[in-house]
């Protein structure tokens, strides 16, 4: 059984928007630094945005600020990515994943190295 499961993936025009959801079980959701990856064909995979599901603090790697936003909610194990303003560099596999820790400095590497879903696939085109 996957731990993770994501969906919410498609394919939208430069400009647009998805939200991607990822819902985990309770062992794996509480206190744990949760978040996304992705992987471009023939690029390596990069962190992309993380949340510390106990409190809420949240991580973006630089070129998503400002356009991508990290949620919970708690109720559900459940956490989501909201991606605005997508460009086609954006286009990617998206995997939802998860360490059962708080975030630290190099969340993505935590994120790399646990729990991970299957991926979801994002096109964005131009």
């Amino acid at each position: 059984q996957v731990p993770l499961v994501e969906s919410g993936g498609g394919s939208v025009q430069a400009g647009g928007s998805l939200r991607l959801s990822c819902t985990t079980s309770e062992s794996i959701y509480r206190g744990a630094c949760m978040g996304w990856l992705r992987q471009a064909p023939g690029k390596e995979r990069e962190g992309v945005a993380a949340i510390y599901t106990n409190g809420g603090s949240t991580y973006y790697t630089d070129s998503v600020k400002g356009r991508f936003t990290i949620s919970q909610d708690s109720a559900n194990n459940t956490i989501y990515l909201e991606m605005d303003s997508l460009k086609p560099e954006d286009t990617a596999v998206y995997y939802c994943a998860a360490d059962v820790q708080r975030c630290h400095d190099r969340w993505s590497l935590q994120l790399e190295y646990n729990y991970r879903g299957r991926g979801t696939q994002v096109t964005v085109s131009s």
